[in-house]
């Protein structure tokens, strides 16, 4: 990419990654076009959706998700592992307010390449999770992920945001454990 493409694709992001946080997924691409200094024609061409805008906004996201549960993989604890993860995914939604919301919409395309990379990284977390026996099977990991997306909105705004995801997680894995699920059906 010539030099001053990368310094217009750079831009683009970075105030894209603003108005993301300030007003959500749907924050007007004309206004982020401006906020950079280049025209909607200069945006088009390095961003032809706005879903491509959000993947660009969140690749280091994702990709720093994607290496912690690589790393997770050898965890001794399976299910510790999954937990940390989750937990490292609702705090990366909850670092300022709209970002839950627009990582959310960055991940929701099926053939976006982010939910491809954090779904597959999700997937073999909670797979080796359940084998350990540490997580029930049945699981769809969409449905995990709306969980967690969920506690990452509602807490975002909140002065102990921490503490109260640190909570909801409790509360999810609760009803992620096999015992759990036995002491219901008993």
């Amino acid at each position: 990419m010539r030099a001053d493409a990368q310094r217009n694709y750079d831009r683009l992001v970075a105030s894209a990654r603003t108005a993301f946080a300030e007003q959500g997924a749907d924050a007007p691409l004309d206004d982020i076009a401006q906020q950079a200094g280049v025209g909607n024609a200069t945006l088009y061409r390095h961003f032809p959706t706005r879903q491509a805008l959000l993947e660009a906004v969140f690749r280091d996201h994702i990709d720093a998700l994607c290496r912690q549960a690589e790393d997770l993989m050898s965890a001794p604890s399976p299910g510790a592992a999954l937990k940390e993860w989750l937990g490292a995914v609702i705090a990366q939604g909850s670092t300022e307010r709209g970002l839950a919301a627009s990582l959310l919409t960055a991940l929701g395309t099926d053939g976006s390449s982010c939910r491809a990379a954090v779904f597959g990284a999700a997937q073999a977390l909670l797979a080796r999770a359940q084998k350990a026996g540490d997580v029930r099977t049945g699981v769809p990991v969409g449905q995990l992920f709306k969980l967690v997306n969920a506690v990452a909105l509602v807490t975002e705004t909140e002065p102990d945001a921490a503490e109260q995801a640190a909570a909801l997680l409790d509360l999810i894995f609760d009803g992620l454990t096999p015992a759990r699920t036995d002491r219901l059906a008993g």
